[in-house]
């Protein structure tokens, strides 16, 4: 970690603690005391450099997460609103997108499916079938 790492660790450790990574090898900061920092770090996404280098998808804190949520749910809420609420003959609109989170693939909109519905004669006899 600390070769891959060294840059972000040495940036964190210098805002949230005020320690210099230097003073590991000159003897003022132990091993130990670097390991309790280092899991601090891990306990604050959205605003550790270290954390967020090791994991994208930390790069969010859970609050960012939480509001993301709620704008994907009004968008949709919102369209359809829309949907009920337009004529039959009136131009489609498109469907909203989530919002992409860091660390999760983009998601890519499915071509629509062609729907085939069954004809009258066809329900009818399935309804025969049924109470046959």
């Amino acid at each position: 970690m600390l070769q891959e790492f060294s840059d972000e660790l040495e940036a964190d450790l210098m805002e949230f603690f005020q320690e210099d990574l230097n003073d590991l090898f000159r003897g003022r900061l132990s091993f130990r005391k670097l390991g309790s920092y280092i899991k601090s770090l891990m306990r604050k996404p959205g605003r550790s450099v270290l954390l967020m280098a090791m994991d994208e998808a930390a790069g969010w804190s859970p609050e960012m997460y939480i509001a993301a949520r709620m704008s994907d749910a009004l968008e949709v809420s919102n369209y359809l609103f829309i949907q009920a609420n337009s004529s039959a003959d009136a131009e489609p609109i498109e469907a909203p997108q989530p919002i992409t989170r860091p660390g999760q693939p983009e998601v890519v909109p499915e071509k629509p499916k062609t729907e085939s519905f069954a004809s009258g004669q066809e329900v009818a006899a399935f309804f025969n079938r049924m109470s046959s």
